[in-house]
């Protein structure tokens, strides 16, 4: 058994594939066409980390309700982490990117972590070793 989606309501497709696979890194895994449950398009999209593992499936918000989750998923807690094994060069590649850091990076029992913020506003840790 393992995890393998986690959905994160996006803005708009383009630009939240553009971060995640542009920015961050990740990988573009599907982008197919689909419907809504009333016949609309849509898009599924799923991004994950090189190599595999839990991927994200981009949602574009659908109606006003949908849109007030995007960037408030986990309502202003960290509700994503971003296990990395070199903590400052990606940390110095997502900043020179333009990423907003909402805390620098510190170091704490369980290694070495800074807060960050999506495409969306949803807050994020970038976690390295100590």
């Amino acid at each position: 058994m393992r995890l393998d989606l986690v959905t994160l309501v996006v803005a708009e497709y383009d630009p939240a594939v553009a971060f995640f696979t542009e920015v961050l890194g990740f990988e573009l895994a599907e982008d197919s066409p689909s419907l809504t449950n009333d016949g609309r398009p849509k898009r599924w999209v799923v991004v994950r980390p090189p190599g595999g593992g839990t991927g994200l499936l981009l949602a574009r918000a659908d109606g006003e309700h949908q849109a007030g989750a995007v960037g408030d998923q986990t309502h202003g807690r960290v509700g994503f982490f971003l296990q990395v094994d070199d903590f400052e060069a990606v940390y110095r590649r997502m900043a020179d990117a333009g990423v907003e850091f909402v805390r620098p990076p510190r170091t704490e029992p369980y290694g070495r972590v800074a807060v960050f913020r999506d495409i969306a506003g949803n807050p994020w840790d970038l976690l390295g070793p100590a």
